[in-house]
């Protein structure tokens, strides 16, 4: 394993039209102003998958 200055950090984001969506801090450098709420940071895509399941189940994400 190797480190470098720019770690991969996942986030689930909600969208206006209440659906979630799950980025990478290193997809997008530029500020979104379309986020309603964000969860995160997750070390890894699976574990902010699993966060988005349990958002969806809980009624705060509606599933794509």
């Amino acid at each position: 394993m190797f480190m470098t200055d720019s770690t991969e950090n996942w986030y689930v984001v909600k969208r206006p039209a209440g659906n979630c969506e799950i980025v990478s801090n290193l997809d997008a450098g530029t500020v979104e102003p379309e986020i309603i709420e964000k969860w995160g940071p997750f070390s890894s895509q699976g574990d902010a998958i699993a966060r988005r399941i349990g958002l969806i189940r809980a009624g705060k994400c509606q599933p794509q």
